[in-house]
């Protein structure tokens, strides 16, 4: 992670509702020699440190995997280049605004009878959020699609042996070159300008 200690997300209850609030990442892990990695979406129990997801039975990672793994999970936030010139100020340089949680872990295969029930909560978690819409539930499927479906798929764990989060917002700058960064990102219409900006308007308001 950034190595800048004023950009360090130190509360483990932040990291865990941001890393909760993403729910989707890539898994990055060593197999026959070489580093492979593998975009996942998955739900996290803070309670118990744990994160489940699953891959196709076909992924290149799923052998590593089934033999217990160190595995590396990075989440990512909105992010956003910073011109030198939004500042207002001499002597800039251009730079990246960004959040980031990059967590660490040893990986081991969930059994078969484990997949339907993190499956529910994956759809749960994810369809909650689309309130009102009534969510989706596995049993608007044929049953026997979903058992065929199933048998492609693998279910795995995280136990979480480390968890280090950024958030670069500028909070080294000034408020007039904050204030300006703010301005230029609120002049492009692209979602992950407007969401760093915002982040960043938040994060200087508690200053």
């Amino acid at each position: 992670m950034h190595p800048n200690k004023t950009f360090r997300i130190d509360d483990p209850a932040q990291l865990y509702a941001f890393v909760r609030g993403r729910g989707f990442g890539t898994l990055v892990a060593q197999t026959a020699g070489e580093m492979r990695g593998a975009s996942v979406p998955f739900w996290v129990d803070e309670a118990t440190g744990r994160l489940r997801f699953h891959l196709a039975r076909s992924n290149a990672l799923v052998a590593a995997l089934n033999e217990g793994a160190d595995v590396f999970l990075s989440v990512m936030g909105p992010d956003a280049y910073i011109s030198p010139d939004w500042y207002g100020a001499e002597d800039q340089v251009p730079t990246w605004n960004y959040v980031a949680v990059h967590i660490q872990g040893r990986c081991t295969v969930l059994p078969d009878d484990v997949l339907p029930l993190l499956l529910d909560d994956l759809s749960a978690e994810f369809e909650n959020r689309l309130a009102p819409k009534p969510p989706w539930k596995s049993d608007k499927v044929d049953p026997q699609k979903i058992q065929r479906m199933m048998r492609t798929i693998q279910a795995f764990e995280i136990d979480i042996t480390s968890m280090e989060g950024t958030s670069k917002l500028s909070q080294n700058k000034d408020e007039a070159s904050v204030m300006g960064a703010i301005a230029g990102l609120e002049g492009h219409d692209d979602a992950n300008s407007s969401a760093i900006a915002g982040l960043m308007r938040n994060t200087f308001a508690k200053k």
